[in-house]
């Protein structure tokens, strides 16, 4: 009787035993607006193509005619780690979705690097690792801990 509609079952339930709390993650994620997934995209599109040219500047080298090179494989990386984490679902989330994009970005990026012949030095390893967790993990912090702070009574 377990799974009968009425008797709250796994396949059944009144609408209300049915219904998600608020702060349950698939009921909010399902009402991510595209402009909110778009724009933490954009952001983070934004952010490694600047840790690029960043890196590039740092080393006197031409910025912008070098760019690509230096930026495509991180930008190839948090493609995958967009798609692995389902990124669009929740691109807010600092721990759910920015970690796993930022571990996809670096590990991505530098095994990329690897095979493109491009440099992988340890020092240059650890430098984006930790350039890369404050950008893609630090960003949505900041969001998530204003959003906190504008919905708390004065």
């Amino acid at each position: 009787m377990s799974g009968h509609p009425a008797s709250g079952g796994p396949h059944g339930g009144s609408a209300a035993s049915r219904r998600r709390s608020p702060r349950d993650p698939e009921r909010t994620s399902s009402r991510v607006s595209a402009g909110v997934v778009l724009g933490a995209l954009a952001a983070d599109i934004v952010l490694v193509a600047a840790f690029a040219a960043i890196g590039r500047a740092s080393h006197d080298s031409d910025v912008w005619f070098g760019l690509w090179q230096t930026a495509w494989p991180f930008l190839a990386g948090l493609g995958v780690g967009w798609l692995a984490t389902l990124a669009w679902r929740a691109p807010l989330a600092p721990v759910r979705t920015g970690l796993g994009v930022w571990i996809a970005t670096v590990a991505g990026g530098m095994l990329l690097r690897a095979a493109s012949g491009q440099g992988t030095a340890l020092p240059f390893v650890v430098v984006a690792s930790v350039t890369l967790l404050v950008a893609l993990v630090g960003w949505r912090l900041i969001v998530t801990l204003i959003r906190r702070a504008r919905r708390r009574p004065v």
